[in-house]
Formats: structure tokens, C-alpha cells, sequence
């Protein structure tokens, strides 16, 4: 499944993500992660020191390799140069697999040992200052825009995105590519207002989201989520010691995380595991052409100089039934 976490900057999304995939982890469960926030704090939230967070290959700097890989034998894209974020599948594409071994991971995934086992993480690279003034940071989401175009998942494998903050993953297609959206809200006006206006902006791509209330300090919090969110309120979770000592650095083993908060990530596993009776890969794979003619009209063709409406395959549908990868 693929699974994306959001809220407004400061909600605590990247620790409850950091959380989820140690749970998942400890469950047995494969999981690659993708920090898709600009501001890269999911590896330290896993545990890596500064060096090692700061020394994870960009996926921004190796687009060239991704498109082409990704490009496979399929005729309708004649060079790796004319694909962009939004470049659906086709006959004769490559695809990606949770649990493989493939150029994209060897360059821009790397192992993340956590008490439980080990996953991979990938990242999307920070705003550098080369640019600065010249680039729009949603850019540097494309290339985990194009990996979840060519991603087929299964029931029990895990992809765990952290993405950017607020309402700005709403800024290209990406936020209908998950099979569960977690938005992280505080008990504030402010929290609520970022669920409604992703919920809203959700609406009509039948996206799944449930809300976890974060910071709460009491049952007057839980009952204001309550009273604004309704039955897209999952779970709340409150004041955490072990997420306390996680963020100065000295984390306690996870088995030794609260039994309160235990339980709120198995509802949130519990959560994930149900939205996969909902997996509807025609749907999936039609919003995904939906965003990439938009995103060809607005501006892919005018900076490829070429009609990328072309690119599309009509009869191709991504899904799990599908062969494996080819080699590369």
C-alpha cells in the first residue's frame, strides 16, 4: 500500500510517519519510506545522525537516471529527455517493486537499520542554494511523482511517504497516488483548517484520508477534534516521553514505546490494510493520465517541445497482475 502522511508545518507528521514505520517494521512488514518534504527531516526521525541524513542521495540529481530507466522500450517516448513528473506507464515502460533491486534504489535509496529490522529510505533532496531565485521547490518532488507513476505495490508491502506541509501537495498530481492519506492535525482552528481544506481540495479524486490528532493534552481536545473532524478522526495521540528522548537523540528501544501509542499506530495499520479492499488500479491509472495531460497542456509541452498528450498508452493499466520489471 501506499500511504502518505500530511499537515501543516510543525503538526508532527514526519515523527507519526517515523512512528508508523518503525511499527511496520517491527510488524515484519517491507517498507521503503520517501521523505517528500524539501525540509529532510524524516531520516533523522528514523534515527540516522546528522552526517549520515545530510549524505542521503537527492533523487532531484538523478532524474536523468530515473526517467531513463523508467522509459524501458516503450515507443511512445522516443527520449528520456521528454518525460516529465507526471509520465504515466506504458507497454514496454519499466516498473518499480517494493522489494527489489534496481538502478533508481542502488542511486538514490539507501539502508536504514531501526531496532526491528531495516528499510530503505529515498529522499527528495533539500532547496538548495544554487536554486534559489530560479527554481519552484515543487520540482524537486518530481522525481518521487514519476517512481509512484511506475510503482506497482502489493497487499502486504508498505510505501511510506512524508509530504510536503499544508495544502502544498495539492501543487501536481501526487496526492491522488496513495491508498490512504494520514493528515496530522493539532487541536487548533488552525490544524482543522488544514484538514478542510484538503479534504475538500480531495473530494472529487476519492481520496482516502483519516485524521490523527496530534499534541492532544486532554478529553476537551479530543472533543473539539471530534465535534470539527467527525468519523474522519481515527485516533489521538498526546504527550509521548519516548518521542521526547527520540528527539534529543537518546530514543529507548520501540518496543518500549507507550502501550497507548502502540495501539494508535496498529489503528492506523489496521486503517491502511482495510483501504486495500478499495484499490481500484483503473482509477488510479485514469487520474494519472488525468494530471499528465494537465500537466502537458500547462507547460510539459511547451519546455519538451513535444506533444506529451502522445505519451499516453489508452489501453495500458497499471496494476499488480503485471510481469516483472525488465532488465536493465
Amino acid at each position: 500500500m501506499k500511504i502518505a502522511f500530511v499537515g501543516k508545518g510543525g503538526s508532527g507528521k514526519t515523527t507519526l510517519s517515523s512512528l508508523f514505520i518503525r511499527h511496520l517494521v517491527a510488524n515484519e512488514v517491507p517498507v521503503l519510506a520517501v521523505d517528500a518534504d524539501i525540509n529532510q527531516h524524516l531520516g533523522a526521525a528514523l534515527g540516522l545522525d546528522e552526517t549520515a541524513a545530510a549524505s542521503l542521495p537527492a533523487m532531484g540529481a538523478h532524474l536523468p537516471l530515473i526517467k531513463e530507466y523508467l522509459r524501458g522500450t516503450n515507443p511512445r517516448i522516443p527520449s528520456a529527455e521528454t518525460m516529465i513528473k507526471t509520465t504515466p506507464p506504458g507497454e514496454g515502460s519499466r516498473l518499480l517493486r517494493v522489494v527489489e533491486d534496481n538502478p533508481i534504489y542502488e542511486a538514490c535509496a539507501r539502508p536504514v537499520h531501526l531496532d526491528d529490522g531495516e528499510i530503505r529510505l529515498m529522499a527528495t533532496g533539500p532547496f538548495t542554494e544554487s536554486d534559489l531565485g530560479v527554481a519552484c521547490y515543487h520540482s524537486k518532488v518530481g522525481a518521487v511523482e514519476l517512481c509512484l507513476n511506475h510503482l506497482v505495490d502489493g497487499e502486504e508491502e508498505y510505501v511510506v511517504v512524508d509530504m510536503t506541509a499544508g495544502s502544498d501537495s495539492f501543487a501536481s498530481g501526487m496526492f491522488t497516488r496513495f491508498d490512504m492519506t494520514f493528515l496530522v492535525a493539532e487541536p487548533t482552528r488552525k490544524g482543522v483548517s488544514v484538514y478542510r481544506q484538503y479534504k475538500e481540495y480531495a473530494r472529487d479524486f476519492g481520496v482516502a484520508l483519516r485524521v490523527v490528532g496530534n499534541k492532544v493534552q486532554g478529553m476537551d481536545d479530543v472533543d473539539f477534534l471530534r465535534e470539527e473532524i467527525g468519523d474522519d478522526l481515527l485516533v489521538t495521540v498526546g504527550h509521548s516521553p519516548w518521542v521526547r528522548s527520540m528527539e534529543k537523540g537518546r530514543p529507548a528501544r520501540f518496543e518500549l514505546l507507550e502501550a497507548e501509542n502502540r495501539m494508535a499506530l496498529q489503528s492506523l495499520q489496521n486503517a491502511a490494510d482495510d483501504s486495500y479492499r478499495h484499490r481500484d488500479w483503473e482509477r488510479y491509472t485514469r487520474q494519472m493520465v488525468h494530471f499528465h495531460l494537465k500537466n502537458a497542456e500547462s507547460w510539459g509541452n511547451a519546455k519538451t517541445g513535444a506533444d506529451l498528450a502522445a505519451q499516453v498508452d489508452p489501453g495500458f493499466v497499471l496494476g499488480e497482475g503485471l510481469g516483472a520489471v525488465q532488465p536493465a
